[in-house]
């Protein structure tokens, strides 16, 4: 994920639900009552292939409205069987206060000192409404994507900051284990007391933290907040390591899993160019990352590390981003079944 995808309490990712039709309303609408009916979902997705868990994270989807149905939906059109899930709409689905300045690509927000004042009245509010909210409906939504097939293996939520209170932390991480996650997903921090605060809250709660980075990766990048905590790991980007280049290559990208597969619990796959080739994001099979690689070693050893799909390149024109992850998903198997 690219910087702008970092947790801003100011940019919601409840865009997703602002750019729903009048048919993903109605989806929104049937709450309950839709999963309610055994054949709502009509394909059982299946990525787990050979061993290796291919899934995908839910910003994959973030083109396209976003209620917490309408992933689902995603997950079973792309034949994808298990998800890291970002926070915005299934907070939404719990009962969250609303963002008064949703995060809206391409639209620049024109601060007022009265917008400020509401944004800054909704974060009170929000912490106080995580630090009390019932667990129940993150369970709901546990039992609704089992039901359909689907497990959360990681929860990316936006409250794990350095500015978010204990409250809300121990609500992400409570929040995590209602949804059946090991882990949730967090940008690397810069501050060492931050990792430290997470790890210790992690290990009280049963749920590994896991630090992604994106192009300040190197192979010694996690190890200081590795060595804070046993709950402290990583949720190593390999498109974003290679696109770093210099001393990145895919061969020191295969070493850097082999040494540290014990303490990955999740990484996102993407294609990427290295450095030197411009970095760009690029159709599976047509960057520098290993894909191959990657997927064969996660095979052959059987490290149990979930292997996310990150859909980052420009949709083609004609297509959608459930088309393009199931693109990728496919290109995967290709890869595992060889």
């Amino acid at each position: 994920m690219q910087n702008s995808k970092k947790s801003n309490p100011m940019h919601s990712r409840r865009a997703f639900l602002q750019q729903g039709s009048l048919a993903s309303l109605g989806l929104l609408l049937a709450g309950k009552s839709a999963f309610a009916s055994s054949n709502f979902f009509a394909a059982t997705p299946n990525s787990l292939i050979n061993g290796v868990q291919v899934g995908a994270i839910t910003y994959s989807f973030r083109s396209m409205p976003g209620s917490a149905s309408q992933l689902l939906q995603y997950c079973i059109d792309s034949n994808i069987s298990a998800i890291e899930l970002m926070g915005d709409a299934i907070e939404e689905y719990a009962g969250a206060p609303t963002n008064p300045v949703p995060w809206v690509p391409g639209v620049k927000i024109e601060w007022t000192d009265e917008l400020r004042a509401k944004v800054k009245a909704y974060q009170v509010d929000l912490a106080k409404w995580r630090e009390t909210v019932s667990m129940d409906k993150f369970i709901e939504i546990r039992k609704m994507y089992n039901k359909a097939g689907v497990s959360i293996y990681a929860f990316k939520p936006n409250a794990l900051n350095p500015n978010n209170t204990d409250g809300e932390i121990e609500f992400a991480l409570k929040a995590a284990k209602a949804l059946g996650a090991k882990s949730v997903t967090v940008e690397l921090p810069t501050d060492l007391k931050h990792s430290k605060r997470l790890g210790d809250l992690g290990q009280k709660h049963g749920i590994y933290i896991g630090y992604h980075a994106h192009t300040q990766a190197t192979d010694t990048a996690w190890d200081a907040a590795l060595a804070q905590s046993p709950f402290n790991s990583m949720n190593l980007d390999c498109g974003h390591y290679i696109a770093a280049g210099g001393v990145n290559t895919k061969e020191t990208l295969i070493a850097l899993i082999q040494a540290k597969h014990d303490r990955i619990t999740s990484m996102h796959i993407k294609d990427r160019l290295n450095k030197t080739n411009g970095g760009n994001n690029m159709p599976w099979g047509q960057g520098n990352t290993p894909l191959k690689e990657i997927l064969s070693l996660l095979k052959e050893k059987k490290y149990g590390i979930p292997a996310t799909i990150e859909l980052e390149y420009d949709i083609p024109a004609g297509s959608d981003a459930v088309k393009e992850t199931r693109k990728c998903m496919e290109y995967a198997k290709a890869i595992l079944t060889s």
